[in-house]
């Protein structure tokens, strides 16, 4: 299979990661297991599927510390006033390219702005844009991997 192929199924993944992280933050009584368990996979590839379990997985084992991040990073925003597709965006991207390095953090942060244009409000693409290059620069990543969305290219690693 080819990389634009790749690409696809990873970007299939991060919806389904998205959809299901939104559930979760909406529906904090709803555990990761039980919405994964939930969700209707008969139609998803299999390694898509498979990739969107471990992201819906990594990020709420991470919620914590990917919260702990929000709060100490976005200034003048409280999680909980955040736009709640933003907000989720933004935990799939930290989770998928900071704590669980799936993928180079630029990729992660042109992903996370892609998904929020679709599902987001107007503004979505800016404001996580922008919280994820203050979150990455403010922990001093390499600078090489840190190169905010509209620099980044997201053919090699999505």
């Amino acid at each position: 299979m080819g990389a634009s192929s790749l690409r696809h199924r990873r970007r299939r993944a991060r919806e389904i990661a998205l959809q299901l992280i939104y559930e979760l933050d909406l529906r904090p009584d709803l555990t990761a297991d039980a919405a994964i368990e939930m969700f209707p996979w008969e139609a998803e590839l299999e390694d898509a599927a498979e990739y969107a379990k471990a992201l819906v997985l990594g990020v709420s084992e991470h919620a914590d510390d990917i919260d702990a991040m929000l709060r100490e990073h976005i200034v003048g925003w409280r999680t909980e006033r955040m736009v709640a597709v933003d907000r989720a965006s933004i935990r799939v991207a930290l989770f998928e390219g900071l704590i669980g390095r799936k993928v180079p953090i630029a990729v992660a942060i042109s992903e996370a702005v892609e998904l929020t244009k679709m599902f987001g409000t107007v503004e979505s693409g800016s404001f996580v844009n922008g919280a994820l290059g203050r979150i990455v620069r403010s922990l001093g990543a390499n600078s090489n991997e840190t190169e905010c969305a509209a620099g980044a290219n997201s053919d090699d690693d999505a």
